[in-house]
């Protein structure tokens, strides 16, 4: 069972978690996270529209006596680069509010002084957009250097920008940023996106090797630190074996000199109802994170399911994510019933991550190019994607044992036994019931809990 040192019914105060965080200034987020080695760091998604508020939410964040990470995510015109609708919300008070943080509209000068709000720990700029140039040259010369994204996972599941359109436009920015970030004595870090792929029901290893990936397109165009995403899916013990076989399948591509480590999201899919069933599925989350061993968390709250968190309930999710995973770290694997990524056979999400990845690079030597020659033939295929540049012709599916497998795997080039025995296409009822499925599970597990 994962240790629950805390209950999520209110907004009680957490006890601190024991760490070592200097008061340094951080001109690269590879020197935070080497510093936080150890110590599992935990991040917000938190984006408000006013500077006063979102200062107010960095601040709050710094505060917490733990290893963190201050989130400013931006708002939907933003991401599409719609900035004179922006503006204009700005201007009108009577507009209805931004869903985030116009960094564009705003400036690099008043942004700059948001982050400084942060204090002592980084601020990574989160936005969801296909054409991140304005955002990441803003971003620059307002003194920061992380974000995340990627050309497939920030165009795909997020409209109908074409996928060649998002590819160029990324290869654009990333190398902005690169050299943007150097030109002020910065690292430019991105974290790919591509571990997320629609939030569920996308096997592990396709999230895995879109990971990969993604990261390595980053390298490609002059980034040299670099993050790995994976979010939790429907099996703890299928998300261990995933985490394995990232870091694994990282360790063999990733050259000699890379800053890099792997991020956690905790799940993404159709939230619990319930305030205990959501901290039950946050408190696998973190456990999960540790069990894992990967470097940092990116943190919901118990309000997800319902509506925007307060920052009061970032900051408990925060701190009650740190210290469940200090609890699952302290009791170790010995007294832990559910396996390490030291001790889990990971072979089939790495063998098949291997297989996807392996074939894309074989594609082409740019691996832009390669990503599109890929989606167009079929040989990467994200199940459930309505994008008309992704094929659609995969599915996934969850077992009655929880894990997440491949129903139907289209033209991918895997092994003829993925997927176990074949099956009929998934219909609509086995669909809703299957994007309800973690919701339902951890808000009934929650209820029959003494």
């Amino acid at each position: 069972m994962t240790p629950q040192p805390h209950s999520y019914a209110d907004l009680g105060t957490y006890p601190d978690v024991e760490t070592d965080i200097d008061s340094g200034t951080y001109t690269d987020f590879g020197t935070y996270m080497r510093e936080s080695a150890g110590t599992l760091v935990v991040q917000p998604r938190m984006g408000m529209a006013h500077p006063t508020d979102m200062s107010a939410g960095l601040r709050a964040v710094a505060a917490i006596g733990v290893r963190a990470v201050g989130t400013i995510t931006l708002d939907s015109y933003t991401r599409v680069g719609d900035h004179d609708s922006t503006r204009a919300a700005l201007r009108d008070p009577a507009a209805a509010g931004l869903n985030g943080f116009p960094l564009v509209a705003h400036g690099p000068a008043t942004t700059a002084d948001v982050a400084a709000a942060a204090g002592r720990i980084p601020v990574q700029i989160r936005h969801g957009s296909a054409r991140p140039q304005d955002i990441f040259r803003t971003l620059a010369r307002a003194g920061l250097s992380v974000s995340e994204g990627g050309p497939v996972s920030y165009c795909l599941p997020y409209g109908r920008t074409p996928l060649a359109e998002s590819v160029g436009n990324w290869r654009e920015s990333t190398r902005q940023l690169a050299d943007d970030c150097a030109a002020l004595g910065r690292t430019a870090h991105l974290e790919t996106f591509g571990g997320c792929l629609l939030g569920q029901l996308c096997p592990p290893s396709m999230l895995v090797a879109m990971s990969l990936l993604e990261g390595l397109f980053f390298l490609q165009n002059g980034v040299r630190s670099i993050s790995l995403s994976y979010a939790q899916q429907t099996h703890p013990v299928q998300d261990v074996e995933a985490l394995a076989a990232l870091g694994l399948l990282a360790g063999e591509l990733i050259p000699d000199g890379v800053d890099w480590h792997r991020v956690l999201y905790t799940y993404m899919g159709v939230f619990p109802s319930t305030e205990a069933g959501a901290g039950l599925l946050m408190d696998r989350s973190a456990a999960l994170a540790v069990r894992g061993g990967v470097e940092r968390l990116i943190v919901k709250t118990v309000a997800e399911g319902r509506r925007l968190p307060t920052v009061a309930e970032n900051v408990h999710a925060l701190r009650a994510a740190a210290a469940t995973a200090a609890a699952t770290a302290a009791h170790g694997p010995a007294a832990d019933p559910l396996p390490w990524a030291a001790e889990v056979d990971c072979s089939e999400v790495l063998t098949e991550a291997r297989i996807l990845v392996h074939t894309v690079l074989d594609l082409h030597e740019d691996i832009g190019t390669a990503l599109l020659r890929a989606f167009s033939a079929g040989l990467l295929d994200v199940p459930f994607c309505l994008h008309p540049d992704n094929r659609g012709l995969t599915q996934g599916a969850i077992t009655e044992n929880g894990r997440l497998v491949w129903a139907r795997t289209g033209r991918l080039p895997l092994p003829s036994r993925t997927g176990g025995t074949p099956r009929t296409r998934v219909g609509s009822t086995e669909l809703m019931r299957m994007l309800r499925h973690t919701a339902e599970q951890h808000d009934g597990s929650a209820t029959k809990a003494p």
